[in-house]
C-alpha cells in the first residue's frame, strides 16, 4: 500500500471547499481550496480521497510558489528528481520546468514533453504516483492537455486481449522514443553516461492493480514501453499496437483546457497524459512536481 503523509494535525483550520466531478469519465474540480495553506488533516484525507475516487484533480485559482507546491506534493510521498539536471528549477531540484520558451538560443524547460501518451515515469524501477503541474504562463490558443482512464480501457477490452495479456510483463525504457521528440528545431539533449546510467529500461506488468484501490488498469504506454516479454517480436508490436489503440479511445478521454494558476494532480497508476503542443511563437511555461510511487503489481 502506498503510504500517505498525514503529519499535519487538525489543529489547522479547516478549509471549506468542493470537490466536483467533472462532465468526462475521469476527474473532479477543487473548488475554494488554497494550496498556499496548510491542510489539516481531515481537508488533506478528502483531497486524498478524492484523488483516489477521480484520478485527476484540477485545482483552481492556485496562486503558490515552488516551496508550497513542493511541500503540498510531499504530502502524498518522495519527490522525484528528472534525469534531465538542466531543467530544474534553480533553488528547487524538485520542480520541472515544461516550458517551450528559447532564451539565448537555449530552451528553459523541456519544450516537448508528453507529445507521446505516457504515464510519467513509467521507465522507472518505482513509477510515479502522480505528477502536480502548476501553470506559470500559458498561451492564448492550444497548450491543452488530454488524459485517458487506463482503468476503463482495461474494463473495456476484448476477452480474447484480456486473455493475450493475462500475466504478461512488458518492458519500459525513456529512450524508447527520445530521439523522435524535437521541439522547434531543437533536439533533446545528449544523455550523458550518468544520465542513461539513471533510466536503464525496467519490465513492469502490463496489467496494474491500484495499490490503494485494487482496481486494475493497463500499464503500457507508446513513448516508454518497446515490448511484451516472452513473445514473438511481430506479436508483441502487434498486442502493444492494439493496446495503445484502445488506451485512448475517445470515451476514455478528458480534455483539459487550461485557466490562469490552474494546477492539476493526477494519478499516473491510473492514467496516461498527452500534450497537444500550441503554436511555437506562444510562450507556455509550466512547474511540474513527481511524486515516487510503488513497484507495480
Amino acid at each position: 500500500m502506498s503510504a500517505v503523509a498525514t503529519t499535519h494535525t487538525n489543529e489547522v483550520s479547516a478549509q471549506h471547499f468542493e470537490v466536483i466531478p467533472l462532465d468526462a469519465p475521469l476527474g473532479a474540480e477543487i473548488i475554494g481550496l488554497d494550496l498556499g495553506r496548510p491542510l489539516g488533516a481531515d481537508d488533506f484525507a478528502r483531497v486524498h480521497r478524492a484523488h483516489l475516487d477521480h484520478g485527476l484533480l484540477v485545482f483552481r485559482e492556485q496562486r503558490i510558489d515552488p516551496e508550497q507546491q513542493i511541500a503540498f506534493s510531499r504530502r502524498f510521498g518522495t519527490l522525484q528528481i528528472h534525469v534531465l539536471k538542466q531543467f530544474l528549477l534553480s533553488g528547487h531540484p524538485e520542480v520541472f520546468i515544461i516550458s517551450n520558451i528559447v532564451e539565448n538560443g537555449q530552451p528553459i524547460g523541456l519544450g516537448d514533453a508528453g507529445k507521446f501518451w505516457h504515464s510519467d515515469l513509467s521507465y522507472k524501477e518505482f513509477p510515479s504516483l502522480g505528477s502536480m503541474l502548476l501553470a506559470q504562463e500559458l498561451p492564448e490558443e492550444g497548450g491543452d492537455t488530454l488524459f485517458a482512464s487506463q482503468q476503463l480501457a482495461y474494463e473495456s477490452l476484448s476477452g480474447e486481449l484480456r486473455q493475450a495479456i493475462e500475466g504478461k510483463r512488458a518492458a519500459h525504457s525513456y529512450t524508447a522514443r527520445y530521439a523522435d521528440e524535437v521541439f522547434s528545431g531543437i533536439r533533446r539533449p545528449t544523455l550523458t553516461e550518468a544520465q542513461l546510467a539513471e533510466v536503464k529500461a525496467v519490465v513492469h506488468p502490463v496489467v496494474r492493480s491500484h495499490p490503494e484501490t485494487g482496481r486494475k488498469g493497463l500499464f503500457v504506454n507508446e513513448n516508454f514501453t518497446t515490448h511484451i516479454l516472452d513473445l514473438p517480436e511481430d506479436e508483441s508490436r502487434q498486442i502493444l499496437a492494439e493496446l495503445f489503440a484502445h488506451s485512448a479511445r475517445p470515451e476514455f478521454i478528458y480534455r483539459h483546457q487550461w485557466q490562469p494558476h490552474d494546477m492539476l494532480f493526477w494519478d499516473n497508476r491510473a492514467l496516461i497524459h498527452l500534450a497537444t503542443g500550441c503554436p511555437g511563437h506562444l510562450r507556455r511555461r509550466m512547474h511540474r512536481t513527481t511524486i515516487q510511487g510503488d513497484v507495480p503489481f
